[in-house]
Order: C-alpha cells, then structure tokens, then sequence
C-alpha cells in the first residue's frame, strides 16, 4: 500500500511539473487594435500643492507601460489608439498612531488618490474610469521616511494603473 501511495504522489507531482510549462501566461490582455497610447501629464486637482508628483506618477506610468506591454507611448492624443488621462484628487498627510503617553502623532500616513480614465480612440469608447489609491505609513518628523512613503503610494498607484490597463478587460 506504501509503494502506491508513494508511486501516486511522485506520479501527480512530475504530472504538475510537465503541466507547469504548459501554462503561458503573456502578462497582458490588450485589445490587439491598440498599438499606441498617449499619457499626458498628470493633473493636480488636490489643492495640496504637490506639482512635482505630477511629472513623477506620469514618468513611470509611461515607463512601466513601455517596458512591460506591447503598447508604445506617442505624445500625440491625436494620433494615439488609446489616450490614458489622469488627476491626483486628493493627497493626505495625517496622524495614524498616537503616542499614549503624549498623544503626539507617532507615525503618520500619506494617502494619494489618483483618478484615472483610459478610451480607446480607434472604437471611440471609455475603456475605464477609476480611482487609485496608495497609503504609507512614516515615524513623524522623519523627513526622509516621509519622501520614502510618498513614493511607496507613487509605487502602488503606479503598479496598480498598469495592471488595470494591461488586464482590465
């Protein structure tokens, strides 16, 4: 009885190890129509004053774009099958942990909101509107943990668009 147990679990495993290069996953499900996308800079609506986050979000949505779909970035809306728009709505810089002893902030949490809408040209309809949201935690007072934050919620919002643009149908 062993030996079957033993011969069926060594079965079932090489039978999932030749399986396993079967599966082709190619990272993107993009209409095949769409070649080339244009991004322009991305507003600032939040009324915090964070202009440089604008070009930061727009740089590396186009580079992560680029580098991992079949999609090329044009900086013509005119000419691009597909336009990606984009609005920070909303950037926070609040307390999220409170000393007991002093109730000073002991950490604080940056939260970035992204609106973002995406149309396919060449069909001349909305792909997509959404909202994006990146959070981070830093020790108040820390500016540099306070700069690593902010790019930790860039970083998600970032990752977060491009998996909507690149699997979001």
């Amino acid at each position: 009885m062993r030996k079957a147990a033993a011969f069926g679990v060594l079965f079932y495993s090489l039978v999932a190890v030749f399986l396993q290069g079967c599966y082709s996953f190619s990272g993107t499900s993009i209409p095949p129509h769409l070649k080339t996308i244009a991004i322009p800079v991305i507003d600032d609506r939040s009324g915090a004053g964070i202009a440089q986050f604008r070009a930061e979000l727009t740089r590396g949505v186009v580079n992560k774009i680029e580098s991992q779909s079949p999609l090329r970035f044009t900086p013509s809306m005119a000419s691009a099958d597909a336009n990606l728009e984009g609005t920070i709505i909303s950037f926070s810089d609040m307390p999220s942990q409170l000393s007991s002893k002093t109730e000073r902030a002991l950490t604080n949490r940056i939260t970035l909101i992204v609106q973002v809408t995406m149309t396919d040209r060449v069909k001349k309809k909305p792909m997509f509107s959404q909202s994006f949201v990146g959070f981070a935690d830093y020790y108040a007072g820390n500016y540099a943990a306070e700069q690593e934050a902010i790019r930790s919620c860039e970083v998600q919002i970032i990752d977060d668009i491009f998996n909507r643009v690149v699997s979001g149908w």
